[in-house]
């Protein structure tokens, strides 16, 4: 019983000493890391393998969002989300004050600033809501103030409807210095001056105004027409053309506005004047006009004939 027992304890024995030589020749034949990886093991802060694969989580999402043209749809969620927490808090914009409109409506100008019935005053970009309105060719100038917590004031210097312009088959309102302002739908411009021709809208402050000095021509002018972008034509509006020259063109008004008066220049049966030329004015007479005047002519040959045998 003593022998057996003692047989027992040495196996016992046997095995667990062949447990620990497995274990020690295990340790021993481990590979030491490489040293690239143990001085990262040695010198990174821990936890910075999950702070990396976030970091690549993210940058995988904001790829797939870039590359699946979702962009302006994520921002436009964040930004509702932000300004519902805003609203919620107490900045919502509750009150409108639009000072110096008057072509553009008030709903208009806010679809333009885009603000809208989500737009919270929190998170409202001033400057930026005064570059969009300013983008536009209504707008000459405009400022943006937020008075917290709920109310927005918009101060705006509009541009005025100066001339239609028509250039290429198109018919545009414009300011006075040329921006072109909308495409003419409207009748409410009709009572505009217009100008014709490639440059007529730069040119047109300069030239209306020296026009309006002379009322006499001005009144009855149907469009100022731009020529070779150097000199203008004028149409009358009984159909009458008149060729202004390139210089002094003050001049050529004075003398039309001195024949109509004198003359009734404007009333006679022509069609086009020409005052290009310095040192004589060229009349064009109309069809019939040239014709009764031809007439006229070879009556007085007849009479001379008659005289004369």
């Amino acid at each position: 019983m003593l022998l057996r027992e003692w047989l027992q304890d040495r196996r016992a024995e046997q095995r667990a000493a062949a447990k620990d030589k497995i274990k020690a020749k295990a340790v021993v034949e481990r590979e030491p890391p490489p040293r690239v990886v143990a001085l990262i093991e040695r010198y990174l802060p821990r936890r910075v393998g999950i702070t990396m694969t976030v970091l690549l989580l993210i940058g995988s999402c904001s790829f797939g969002i870039v590359k699946g043209g979702h962009l302006q749809d994520f921002i436009t969620a964040v930004s509702d989300a932000r300004n519902a927490l805003a609203n919620s808090a107490g900045f919502r914009i509750t009150s409108v004050v639009i000072n110096g409109r008057k072509q553009l409506s008030q709903d208009e100008i806010l679809a333009i600033g885009g603000v809208s019935g989500r737009s919270s005053l929190l998170f409202l970009d001033a400057d930026g809501v005064r570059d969009k309105l300013k983008a536009n060719p209504w707008i000459a100038d405009a400022t943006v103030l937020k008075l917290y917590p709920g109310q927005l004031m918009i101060e705006l210097t509009e541009r005025k409807a100066f001339a239609l312009w028509q250039e290429a088959g198109r018919l545009s309102v414009i300011a006075d210095d040329g921006a072109v302002l909308e495409p003419y739908v409207s009748r409410r411009f009709l009572s505009l001056p217009l100008v014709v021709g490639k440059g007529a809208d730069t040119q047109a402050r300069d030239f209306l105004a020296l026009l309006a000095r002379y009322p006499q021509v001005n009144s009855i002018t149907k469009a100022a027409i731009f020529v070779g972008e150097r000199r203008w034509n004028l149409r009358l509006k009984d159909g009458l053309d008149i060729r202004l020259p390139e210089q002094d063109v003050g001049n050529a008004l004075a003398m039309l506005s001195k024949l109509d008066k004198e003359d009734r220049l404007f009333s006679r049966d022509i069609v086009a004047v020409d005052m290009r030329l310095p040192d004589r004015l060229v009349v064009q007479l109309s069809e019939d006009a040239a014709k009764a005047r031809e007439e006229l002519f070879k009556d007085k040959k007849k009479k001379k004939a008659g005289d004369s045998a």
